[in-house]
């Protein structure tokens, strides 16, 4: 036996531990940086990857922005909210993220 991979899958069931698949988040996303999440890796997994054609699709979808609630997305708007996002994000890892 392999003390070492025993003790690795131990702590792989360890339910104690804080929750490791999401280490990089402070919180959860809430439910409409979910469905933009959802929606970018959708048209992103058709090849597309041009953020005025993205932030297209995003509005042709209705898909509600989560920081400033729109549905008419522009590139502008889409770097807007990817950034703004990102720091909430950023503020919630440092204030109670995995290690702070």
């Amino acid at each position: 036996m392999d003390a070492f991979k025993d003790r690795l899958s131990q702590r792989a069931f360890d339910t104690g531990r804080p929750g490791l698949e999401h280490q990089c988040r402070g919180r959860e996303l809430d439910e409409r940086e979910y469905a933009l999440a959802d929606a970018l890796m959708t048209i992103y997994a058709t090849g597309e990857h041009d953020f005025s054609m993205v932030a297209r699709q995003l509005a042709e979808k209705n898909v509600v922005a989560p920081r400033s609630g729109r549905t008419d997305w522009t590139e502008a708007l889409l770097a807007e909210e990817l950034q703004a996002t990102n720091r909430e994000l950023d503020a919630a890892y440092e204030a109670s993220g995995y290690g702070a």
